[in-house]
């Protein structure tokens, strides 16, 4: 099986990429300067090129804030990109994983998960982009699918929480960190391992197709997240002191609650992602050794 990678360059991307060539798999990772799924020609050059049977897009606007007065660029990046994807695929008999976000939901929920078929109500233009893409892709490529949403990503490759707390850790003496959004910390190359194991059901089993949720098990408040990092550390977790959004306004307001549910994976013979305690614990000698 030969899959193809867009936004390798990334930090899922180059997880994606690493866990695939962990398992022999043959793959093709094209970042931006290589594919720019904003281009039908280079889509198309792209999977006439390589023939692959899988492709992974990992391509995105990721600037939340950035994207409130940049809503027609995200658009084009997150919306019509997985479009023109999800069009070349078809062409070419390929199918499609299509890494999506939480910021598709309100971010409203206060204590119950936000299951795969929850009703979408994107707050942000961010949002409202990658939902375009999720449309888009499942439109396009019916049966031959998948969208997985996820969120609160950290890895060794690019800025990230994590490696911002690890370096804040040696340099402040206390921190405030928010302590009233509430989600689902999430280790890329646990992600990346899923998505290596779904694509390959994807043709095979009619379950496999539509949304699954990729985030870690667990929940967390940033404040949460960062004491534990500073716990991993052997640092006092108290240098971290809560406070609220209040303290750090943005462009776009960031979801209350966005643990998701993990429904779907049992459909398909898979297990949730493990909780997220341990993925941190796994993860972090390998973001100090890249910090």
């Amino acid at each position: 099986m030969k899959w193809l990678v867009a936004g390798a360059g990334g930090m899922l991307g180059h997880d994606v990429v690493d866990e695939l060539a962990r398992r022999g798999e043959e793959a093709v990772p094209l970042d931006r300067t290589a594919l720019d799924i904003t281009s039908a020609d280079s889509v198309e050059q792209a999977l006439a090129h390589h023939r692959p049977d899988l492709v992974v897009n990992c391509a995105a606007y990721t600037a939340v804030d950035d994207a409130e007065t940049d809503e027609e660029r995200a658009l084009l990046i997150n919306g019509e990109g997985p479009r023109l994807l999800a069009r070349a695929a078809a062409r070419h008999g390929a199918r499609l994983v299509h890494v999506s976000t939480d910021y598709v939901f309100d971010g409203e929920a206060r204590s119950t998960p936000y299951p795969e078929d929850h009703p979408t109500a994107p707050r942000t233009a961010y949002g409202r982009t990658k939902l375009a893409g999720e449309r888009a892709v499942l439109e396009e490529l019916p049966g031959a699918s998948a969208v997985v949403r996820t969120a609160w990503l950290y890895g060794t490759h690019g800025k990230n929480f994590v490696r911002t707390m690890i370096e804040l850790e040696s340099r402040r003496d206390t921190l405030d960190v928010v302590d009233d959004q509430r989600g689902q910390p999430t280790w890329s190359a646990d992600l990346a391992a899923r998505i290596a194991d779904l694509g390959p059901l994807l043709g095979r089993d009619d379950r496999a197709h539509g949304v699954f949720h990729g985030t870690n098990s667990g929940e967390a408040t940033w404040c949460d997240l960062a004491r534990e990092v500073f716990r991993l550390l052997g640092a006092d977790p108290e240098r971290v002191r809560p406070t609220t959004s209040e303290a750090f306004v943005r462009p776009a307001p960031r979801p209350a609650y966005s643990a998701l549910a993990h429904d779907r994976w049992p459909e398909v013979g898979l297990q949730p992602l493990r909780d997220w305690r341990p993925a941190l614990h796994e993860a972090l000698p390998h973001l100090r050794k890249e910090s």
